[in-house]
């Protein structure tokens, strides 16, 4: 984990943002929702899927996805649970 964090900690300072880092367990499923913000999220260990109109992004330690603001998703956390580092801008 550290290397991928290390990645998006590099990725946020040259981006001026301000991460925060949350975990959660196997399955957990985030329902549909939007963000008034523009999201930019790393996945640091583990595994998440975000479900979008436009189709599935799946994303495992070290990938990136960004979500412009008003983007409708929900996520599903892959089963070794996942970890991960986002902020808003």
């Amino acid at each position: 984990m550290a290397d991928a964090a290390d990645r998006a900690a590099r990725a946020f300072a040259r981006e001026a943002l301000s991460p925060s880092t949350w975990s959660n367990d196997a399955g957990h499923r985030y329902p549909e929702h939007h963000h008034d913000e523009h999201k930019v999220l790393f996945c640091l260990e583990g595994a998440i899927t975000f479900h979008m109109a436009d189709g599935e992004v799946a994303l495992t330690a070290g990938d990136r996805i960004d979500l412009p603001p008003g983007t409708l998703h929900s996520a599903t956390v892959g089963p070794e649970g996942v970890t991960c580092m986002e902020a808003f801008r």
